[in-house]
């Protein structure tokens, strides 16, 4: 076999592993019973990371998608209660995204059903193998550029699935967030056709 042919089938290996990483994850979310999709949990993370409710513009910034796309998620949120939208105090042309304190319970339901997703899909791996996958990962979200800019949206349910696990995901760093589902697989537009970050 030669070095091209390795390289594709390696490629093809991370990808396949991509796409499982995104339905057990998004089995683990649809579990917890919340109606909540996989992008819209990820939106409920970036904003428990802020100290004060974020822009819009800064969710779409922090989660790399254009900005219609943190429309339709926090759309979808904020009719579920979940977040609310509030005008900025010094500027009310400025709209800020805030969690609710039911937003607040369904991030704790979340980020335990992560972990369990996390589990399932490391569990055949050494603590020594978790860290040795994480370091590869990282190494290759080091080198890798993306060429083709912002995420942009697409209706929930088309390809993969949610992104991540929990702190580092199947780099083994914890319970999900980088890993093969977190920036890997993430969705851009391709034919006209627009997608939704997972």
């Amino acid at each position: 076999m030669t070095t091209s042919d390795s390289d594709s089938q390696l490629a093809e290996q991370l990808l396949r592993l991509t796409r499982r990483v995104h339905r057990i994850q998004k089995r683990h979310i649809e579990e917890c019973g919340l109606g909540v999709t996989p992008a819209q949990s990820r939106l409920l993370r970036t904003l428990a990371h802020y100290g004060s409710p974020p822009r819009m513009a800064d969710l779409a910034e922090r989660l790399e998608v254009v900005p219609r796309a943190i429309t339709t998620l926090v759309d979808g949120l904020e009719a579920g209660g979940k977040v609310r939208r509030a005008p900025d105090p010094s500027n009310r042309r400025v709209i800020r995204v805030e969690l609710t304190e039911d937003g607040r319970r369904a991030l704790g339901r979340l980020r335990g059903a992560r972990r369990s997703a996390a589990e399932e899909i490391l569990g055949a791996l050494s603590d020594e193998q978790r860290r040795e996958l994480g370091g590869l990962l990282d190494t290759l979200m080091d080198g890798t550029t993306d060429q083709h800019g912002p995420e942009t949206h697409r209706p929930e349910g088309h390809g993969a699935g949610e992104h991540g696990s929990g702190g580092r995901g199947a780099g083994g760093h914890g319970a999900g967030g980088h890993g093969p589902g977190e920036h890997g697989s993430g969705e851009h537009r391709s034919g006209g056709q627009e997608r939704v970050p997972h």
